[in-house]
C-alpha cells in the first residue's frame, strides 16, 4: 500500500474517480466528526445529514481507498451467526430484531444505489458450496429453518449434480443458492455513496489522518494540521483503526485478505465457469469467494496474512486457491492482484458500542461489510439522532477481546488461522 494511492487493483482499473478533496487546515466545528471515509462512514455521514446534522468527514487516504475498495463485492443474506446461533446467544426476541436488521440492511444497499443512481453492476444470486460432505444434512436442516423459521424462501439446497452443472468444478459435494443476494463492483457502489455525501452537502477531507482524540463533552480529533470540534464522534475504521481507540482495538483485529483478477475469458469458458452468474463463497474456514465480473474476468478471492505487509507476490499466492477450484484455468493469465485489510471479531459478528456518551465505534464486520457496514452507519445515525431501539440491539451481541490484549492478537490470530486451515485441507 502507498499512503493515499489506490492500490492497482482491477476495480481502480474500471472506476471513475472523484477529484480529490484537500486535507484538513486549521480548525472546524460540526455536530458530528467521523473518521474513515469508506462504507460505514460515508453511510453515518449521509444518513446524519439527511437528519439535519453537519457533519465533518476525515479519511487518511482516500475515500474507499481501504476494505470498501477492494473486497469481494458480495452481498448475502443474515448475520454472520445465523438466526439459530443467534437465539442461543441472546435469544429469541433478538435474534429475529438481528436477522430483521440484517434484512434491512441488504435492502438498504439496493435502496441507495437507485436513490444515488449508483453504477456499480449490480447482479442477482449468492450461492455457497460445501467443500465437505459430512456439511450437507447441516445445510438442508439450516435452508429448511430459513424457509419455515424465518419465512425467507430465497433461499434452497443444490445438491451435487446441480452444483456440478453451475460450477465448472469437482471441489464440492452441495451447497445453497440465494436469489435474494447480490454482487456489485465495490469501488464503484464506495465512489457513487462518496458522490451523494458531497452532493448533500457532508464536508470531506482526505489524506487528514487523525493522530489524537481528546475525549469530553465536546470531542477534538486532531490530524498533522488541524483539529475538528463536534458534539459527537463516530469511529468507522474497521480494520484500520489502529491505536486509536484501545478498547475497540482489542476487539476488532485486523487481517489482510487478496483478490486476483484473470484476463477477460471468452464467454463460453466464463459461463462455464459459474453458469447462472452467482457469486460463490465455500464453507472453508479461510474461505475462498468468487464471481464473473462484466467483462467475464474470474474475480478470485482468498488467502489471510496477519502481518503489516502483504505477500510480495499477490496473484501467485492467490493463483494456488483458484486453481484448486479451477484447475483448467492452469494457462491464464492474471492481470490484476490486490490486498487489502479487514476488521475481524472473534465471534464474527459487528462491534458496535457506545464508547462514550458521545462518541461511538462500529466495525468488526468479518466479511459481511458491504450491506453491515452501510447498515452500520444508518444505525450511528439513528443512535445519535435519538432513535437507539436498532443500535441496541447489535450492542447487545457480546464482543470478546482477543486473549492476550493488543500486543498478543495477531501472533495467536495466525496461530488459530493455521489451526482452522489445517482442519480445511484435512
Amino acid at each position: 500500500d502507498q499512503p493515499g494511492v489506490y492500490p492497482d487493483s482491477y476495480y481502480a482499473a474500471s472506476a471513475r474517480f472523484l477529484d480529490p478533496y484537500a486535507p484538513l487546515e486549521g480548525d472546524l466545528e460540526a455536530d458530528v466528526c467521523i473518521v474513515d471515509g469508506g462504507y460505514s462512514g460515508l453511510s453515518a455521514a449521509l444518513h446524519l445529514h439527511q437528519r439535519g446534522y453537519s457533519v465533518i468527514l476525515l479519511d487518511a487516504h482516500r475515500l474507499g481507498w481501504g476494505a470498501s475498495g477492494r473486497n469481494g463485492g458480495h452481498v448475502g443474506t443474515g448475520q454472520h451467526l445465523d438466526p439459530q446461533k443467534l437465539e442461543e446467544l441472546l435469544g429469541h426476541d433478538d435474534a429475529r430484531k438481528l436477522w430483521q436488521i440484517s434484512q434491512d440492511a441488504k435492502a438498504l444497499v439496493g435502496t441507495l444505489i437507485s436513490d444515488l443512481d449508483i453504477e456499480c453492476d449490480y447482479r442477482k444470486g449468492c450461492m455457497h458450496a460445501n467443500h465437505k460432505k459430512k456439511f450437507g444434512d447441516e445445510t438442508k436442516r439450516y435452508v429448511e429453518f430459513m424457509n419455515s423459521a424465518c419465512g425467507y424462501e430465497d433461499i434452497s439446497y443444490v445438491d451435487q449434480n446441480e452444483l456440478r452443472s453451475i460450477l465448472a468444478t469437482e471441489a464440492y459435494f452441495d451447497g445453497t443458492m440465494d436469489t435474494g443476494g447480490y454482487h456489485l463492483h465495490p469501488l464503484r457502489f464506495v465512489l457513487g455513496l462518496a458522490k451523494g455525501c458531497v452532493d448533500a452537502g457532508v464536508q470531506i477531507f482526505e489524506r487528514s489522518e487523525v493522530i489524537e482524540i481528546v475525549e469530553g463533552d465536546v470531542a477534538v480529533v486532531k490530524t498533522a494540521n488541524g483539529e475538528v470540534r463536534s458534539k459527537y464522534l463516530v469511529l468507522a475504521m474497521n480494520g484500520y483503526l489502529g491505536r486509536l481507540n484501545r478498547r475497540t482495538a482489542d476487539r476488532v483485529i485486523p487481517i489482510n485478505n487478496y483478490v486476483i483478477a484473470t484476463e477477460p475469458l471468452p464467454r463460453s469458458v466464463a459461463g462455464s465457469l459459474i453458469a447462472n452468474d452467482a457469486c460463490v463463497s465455500d464453507s472453508k474456514y479461510v474461505v475462498n469467494y468468487y464471481r464473473l465480473s462484466d467483462d467475464q474476468r474470474l474475480l478470485f478471492g482468498g488467502r489471510e496474512s496477519y502481518r503489516d505487509r502483504f505477500p510480495g507476490d499477490i496473484k501467485k499466492y492467490v493463483r494456488e486457491a483458484m486453481l484448486s477450484i479451477y484447475p483448467q484455468l492452469e494457462n491464464t493469465r492474471i492481470d490484476y492482484g490486490w490486498g487489502g485489510t479487514l476488521g475481524l471479531t472473534m465471534n464474527r459478528m459487528p462491534h458496535f458500542e457506545w464508547l462514550k456518551p458521545n462518541m461511538i465505534t462500529i466495525g468488526g464486520y468479518s466479511g459481511h461489510g458491504i450491506m453491515m457496514a452501510i447498515m452500520g452507519g444508518a444505525l450511528a445515525a439513528e443512535a445519535i439522532s435519538g432513535t437507539a431501539e436498532r443500535f441496541d440491539v447489535m450492542e447487545r451481541v457480546p464482543t470478546p477481546p482477543m486473549p492476550g490484549g493488543y500486543h498478543a492478537r495477531l501472533p495467536l490470530l495466525a496461530l488459530g488461522m493455521a489451526y482452522y486451515s489445517l482442519k480445511d485441507r484435512l
